[in-house]
């Protein structure tokens, strides 16, 4: 593989998001990319990145320089305007981006999210019974991490609850990327169109009679005349319930692996309520569930002595800025106590993750319930298994032992 650091060879250094091993700690590249090459090349999957945290900021900001149009991945299948069918107004640039978020805010309103709380506990305490109906020892992700959020969007949206595990199961397999193939493979392609085909049906029922729901929502919201066209809504569904929710399952599953890993900052997160909202915040800087995102230079852009030039696939790796020791003293230490102000986990300006509130309300009722119920547990890493995604860091499965609170 022939990499260019800002013109310079550097055949030690190799940063490939496809990369199982990149996977498995992708942190100790991430470092050295920021020390070594913070504009890198990688000329056989023809893409820059930016690691440190003042140039994935920047970038985050300057959508004219820095366009999302083509989408957010690197998958070939998902880029151009194709990436608009299953990522919605992240694959947009303004003003196409203000309409469609501004119109899909009217349905997806702050209160809507925040009067889903008694809901979500509600979600996890059953799920939670159930887990721990099972003696000592559960599947933490399959048990519960990905069983809560999946639940959560599909009570949202109005997803029945029969249809949740089959929807659950596409969109895995919609993430999931195969060892050496470097583009979404044949069963997520069949995954994404089944997905589609769903809600469209789905649409097709709400336009027939309305209910309850952020599907109904979406059809009626309308801004100074303009309204959602039918791909529009389904674009935006699809993004829920791929991005929405598998990112929520990962970070629960972060979350309880790293406390597991510090024992000293696992106990701080079981022994005080107050420290759960520190425990997600933390987990979302040191390991985020979005590694990365994608944009596109739209002009010839000099940056630390090279040269994107106009078309150049850009990577912004936001697990790195997350680590940055400009940023983040002491970036390496998982520490419930620190500073979290600055992390990127969900975007910045224009682009800030429009289900932040979302996902930190599930994570932060998801752990406050386990804690309430566990006083202590222990993860069989041996068997724990990674998600192998370009986007998406976590775990598929985290058997685990826990100790009931007397």
């Amino acid at each position: 593989m022939n990499e260019t650091v800002a013109g310079r060879a550097s055949s030690e250094l190799v940063y490939d998001p496809y990369s199982y091993e990149m996977h498995e700690d992708p942190y100790p590249t991430y470092a050295r990319l920021r020390a070594e090459a913070p504009l890198y090349r990688n000329d056989d999957r023809e893409f820059w990145a930016l690691s440190r945290h003042a140039d994935v900021i920047m970038a985050f900001r300057d959508s004219a320089h820095f366009s999302s149009a083509n989408g957010v991945t690197l998958d070939p299948s998902a880029t151009g305007p194709a990436a608009r069918a299953t990522t919605s107004f992240l694959a947009m640039d303004p003003p196409d981006h203000g309409r469609m978020r501004g119109l899909v805010s009217r349905g997806f309103t702050p209160k809507r999210v925040a009067d889903l709380e008694p809901r979500i506990r509600v979600i996890a305490q059953n799920h939670l019974d159930a887990a721990l109906a099972q003696g000592s020892g559960f599947d933490f992700v399959a048990d519960f991490a990905g069983k809560l959020p999946m639940d959560v969007i599909s009570e949202l949206v109005g997803v029945p609850a029969a249809d949740r595990d089959e929807v659950r199961r596409l969109a895995d397999l919609v993430l999931h990327r195969e060892q050496g193939v470097f583009d979404v493979p044949p069963a997520g392609v069949e995954a994404a169109l089944a997905l589609i085909a769903y809600y469209q049906e789905m649409l097709a029922d709400r336009r027939r009679k309305r209910t309850d729901d952020l599907t109904s929502a979406l059809l009626d919201a309308e801004l100074d005349g303009d309204r959602l066209a039918d791909d529009e809504i389904i674009a935006f569904l699809f993004l829920l319930v791929v991005a929405g929710n598998e990112t929520t399952t990962k970070l629960l599953g972060n979350a309880w692996y790293w406390a597991w890993r510090h024992p000293q900052q696992r106990r701080r997160a079981l022994d005080d309520p107050a420290a759960v909202s520190q425990w997600v915040e933390e987990t979302l800087r040191y390991d985020a569930s979005t590694q990365l995102l994608a944009r596109t230079a739209t002009t010839d852009i000099q940056l630390h002595g090279g040269r994107i030039e106009a078309g150049d696939r850009v990577v912004l790796l936001v697990g790195s800025a997350n680590r940055d020791e400009r940023v983040f003293p002491n970036p390496e230490q998982y520490d419930l106590l620190r500073d979290t102000a600055n992390l990127v986990s969900f975007g910045f300006g224009r682009h800030f993750c429009l289900g932040a509130s979302l996902a930190r309300l599930e994570s932060t009722v998801a752990l406050a319930e386990v804690r309430s119920r566990v006083s202590d547990y222990d993860i069989d890493v041996d068997r724990a298994e990674r998600v192998h995604s370009i986007n998406v860091r976590g775990f598929a499965s985290l058997p685990t032992t826990v100790v009931a609170r007397s």
